[in-house]
């Protein structure tokens, strides 16, 4: 099925016929259906291939089929199935993995999810987190959230004196504090794109998300 939007077009496969079916009805439904701007400029086409498992060749042949379409450019392509390694990967990056004791100088600590340490984090100790990290202790290495580029991670610490503080591919160290902080706080990149330290409280508000209780009333 072929749907217009105000951003382009979307293709809706059939996932119910073979591969070999879908391909010809795609080139027929195009070639009758769809007519190129007379402007020719180029028009998106979103691909939602519903229940259906594409692999990498037949994304590209599907890309080919829609190319050959004049002006007519596939944006993404999208599925309701994933295989079975992304499945795992995405549970790994939602466990969170615990650590009792001290990060000493040297040692490197990397999860693929969010990470809790009940301890403190020594000068030259540092944290990976894929995820958020939550430190009940004192953070004076440095602590890398979001490390495989989730700009929407956290840390948290009870004590925020880091040597450096990284989310994603942003880094900056927490400001300076007159003496050592008495309260929890976290940092998180800001809507200037930029690594805040505020009190933790804020993140009821900035991250709903985090503070959210699962089935909770």
């Amino acid at each position: 099925m072929i749907k217009g939007t105000k951003d382009g077009f979307i293709l809706k496969l059939n996932d119910q016929c073979g591969y070999e079916e879908l391909k010809e009805e795609l080139i027929e439904k195009l070639s009758v259906q769809y007519k190129a701007p007379a402007d020719g400029q180029a028009v998106k086409a979103r691909i939602e291939a519903g229940n259906r498992f594409l692999t990498e060749d037949q994304k590209e042949e599907v890309r080919q089929i829609v190319h050959q379409q004049k002006s007519l450019l596939v944006d993404e392509i999208t599925s309701n199935v994933i295989t079975v390694e992304d499945a795992e990967q995405r549970i790994r990056e939602k466990e969170m993995s615990s650590m009792t004791g001290i990060v000493r100088s040297g040692q490197v600590i990397e999860v693929e999810g969010d990470f809790l340490l009940v301890g403190d984090v020594n000068p030259g100790g540092m944290i990976m987190a894929g995820g958020n990290i939550y430190i009940l202790g004192t953070l004076r290495g440095i602590a890398h959230a979001g490390c495989y580029g989730k700009e929407e991670a956290v840390i948290v610490a009870s004590q925020m004196l880091p040597a450096q503080l990284r989310i994603a591919s942003k880094l900056n160290r927490a400001p300076d504090h007159d003496d050592d902080p008495h309260e929890m706080e976290c940092a998180y990149i800001d809507s200037s794109n930029q690594i805040v330290v505020d009190r933790l409280q804020v993140l009821r508000r900035i991250r709903p998300s985090i503070t959210k209780i699962e089935g909770g009333r």
